[in-house]
């Protein structure tokens, strides 16, 4: 008879390089749960508060053959929850690893409390990132001749190596480096470095910025929209201490109900006179003809014959027609629903609110904005007129349709590899009929002619959602999206 296998210890204790060590963790959780140990006889520490001179039983090494295949919902929750605050994050994500080898679809029971307090944990790590985007504030300091911008910040988990690298994105150009009680990161514009944690007063506490960016914030500050439950609840009153321009948000609120009534009757509420203008001198002909542009064969040239489109009656009111912007060999086309107010003015898509939204989400997702081609399905704006306010209207079948010619001779002489739909009315104009978007969002569709069609929603939805809980979710889903879109083109 051969030998027999050594007995494995009763318990195991797994000791992981730092707090965000995934690597380290999923190594031996793949270890122990191939050798079928449960999660109650694995005790997990890092080498911040492991026991480095007690006696320690190596993990068992991987039986010859043994596989396991996980869910790529828990891999992807699992880096993000490795990055909370709570002890017990790894022994949660063990347990839930553990059942996972018996029953594959753990991950769609939302009712599970282990599912439950995972996603709850993700959320809050989600949260925390947005958090440290949005109320990062640098101040600037001079070391002899080279400027450094140096900001601090007090995160509730242990998120500050996953976020640097969107401060490396974003302030490529800069010296930065930010200060946390735990972890600080600096920036020197060609290696992204980390160091140990530093206090408060290791930061500077103003500079000559300070009183630019409060101006800055004042004039943006819009109190038509003031909601304080709301913004309490975005930005909580424990930021507020190291935030320059909380110091105004007091005086902002109490003047808020009068700057808005006074921002209302300055309003613009239809084009302004110029517009009207050049309106009426392009459309002097009596029957002005359909812009054709079949024979052009660059985007500039679709561009100018687009002007004088009358495919649909929606030219006769919109002030202009707003024509897509992009490189004519762009390799992603996005496609939207139509020009909003703020384009129909401008001339250009994308300009508004929504493509703030949109381009932000770009940003935060790494898809390189220069690879991209913006346009909507429908190039001349619907709107109601409700007093002087002009308010958008959903574009009908019948002018999608119409404007669907422009489409296909855009993606003709683009050729992209990728075109995404931002909505039911482009997942209509681009595939040529009605998508339920909300169930098929993420899906990928190849027309007949070859084109890959992303489905995902327009963020103008974003914006329309009233909490904000809700709306940081709904964004965070939609970067997601655009990381989806990213991997494909990288695929």
């Amino acid at each position: 008879m051969g030998a027999q296998p050594k007995p494995l210890p009763f318990s195991f204790d797994a000791l992981l390089d730092g707090e965000t060590d995934f690597a380290g963790w999923r190594d031996a959780a793949r270890r122990l749960a191939l050798n079928e140990v449960p999660s109650d006889r694995v005790t997990w520490s890092t080498g911040s508060n492991g026991d480095l001179f007690g006696s320690r039983e190596p993990l068992p090494d991987v039986p010859d053959g043994a596989t396991m295949n996980v869910p790529r919902a828990f891999v992807d929750l699992a880096e993000l929850v490795i990055c909370h605050s709570d002890p017990q994050r790894f022994a949660l994500l063990y347990r839930i690893l553990f059942r996972l080898r018996s029953d594959h679809d753990l991950m769609k029971i939302a009712s599970d409390r282990d599912i439950i307090r995972l996603s709850e944990m993700a959320k809050s790590v989600r949260r925390d990132i947005h958090k440290m985007r949005a109320f990062v504030r640098f101040r600037q300091i001079v070391e002899g001749e080279v400027e450094r911008y140096v900001a601090w910040f007090e995160p509730q988990h242990h998120i500050v190596e996953r976020n640097a690298p969107f401060f490396q994105r974003r302030f490529t150009g800069m010296n930065w480096t930010i200060l946390t009680p735990e972890l600080s990161a600096d920036w020197d514009g060609e290696t992204l470095r980390f160091g140990p944690g530093a206090e408060k007063r290791d930061a500077p506490s103003d500079d000559d910025l300070e009183a630019l960016w409060k101006t800055y914030y004042a004039n943006i500050f819009n109190p038509a929209r003031l909601k304080v439950k709301a913004m309490q609840a975005e930005m909580p009153k424990k930021y507020w201490r190291n935030l320059p321009e909380a110091t105004l948000i007091p005086d902002l609120i109490a003047g808020a109900e009068k700057s808005a009534q006074e921002m209302i009757a300055r309003m613009p509420t239809i084009p302004a006179p110029h517009h009207e203008t050049v309106r009426a001198k392009h459309w002097s002909k009596a029957e002005p003809e359909i812009g054709d542009g079949a024979d052009a064969t660059t985007i500039d040239e679709l561009r100018d014959a687009a002007k004088g489109c009358r495919r649909c009656p929606l030219w006769a009111n919109a002030t202009q027609t707003v024509f897509g912007e992009g490189p004519d060999d762009a390799r992603i086309v996005f496609v939207g629903e139509q020009p909003g107010d703020q384009e129909d003015i401008a001339g250009r898509p994308f300009v508004g609110p929504a493509g703030k939204v949109f381009d932000g989400v770009l940003e935060e997702a790494g898809v390189d904005r220069s690879i991209t081609y913006v346009t909507n399905s429908v190039k001349h704006f619907k709107f109601e007129l409700r007093g002087k306010r002009r308010i958008h209207a959903k574009p009908n079948a019948g002018e999608v349709s119409a404007c669907r010619w422009w489409i296909d001779h855009e993606l003709k002489l683009i050729k992209p590899d990728l075109a995404v739909a931002l909505g039911a009315t482009a997942a209509l104009s681009l595939l040529g009929k009605a998508i339920a978007v909300t169930k098929m969002r993420g899906q990928v569709v190849t027309r007949e002619d070859g084109l890959r069609v992303f489905l995902t929603i327009h963020p103008s939805f974003i914006l329309r959602i009233p909490d904000p809980r809700d709306k940081e979710a709904e964004h965070a889903r939609f970067v997601a999206d655009m990381h989806a879109v990213k991997k494909l083109m990288a695929a």
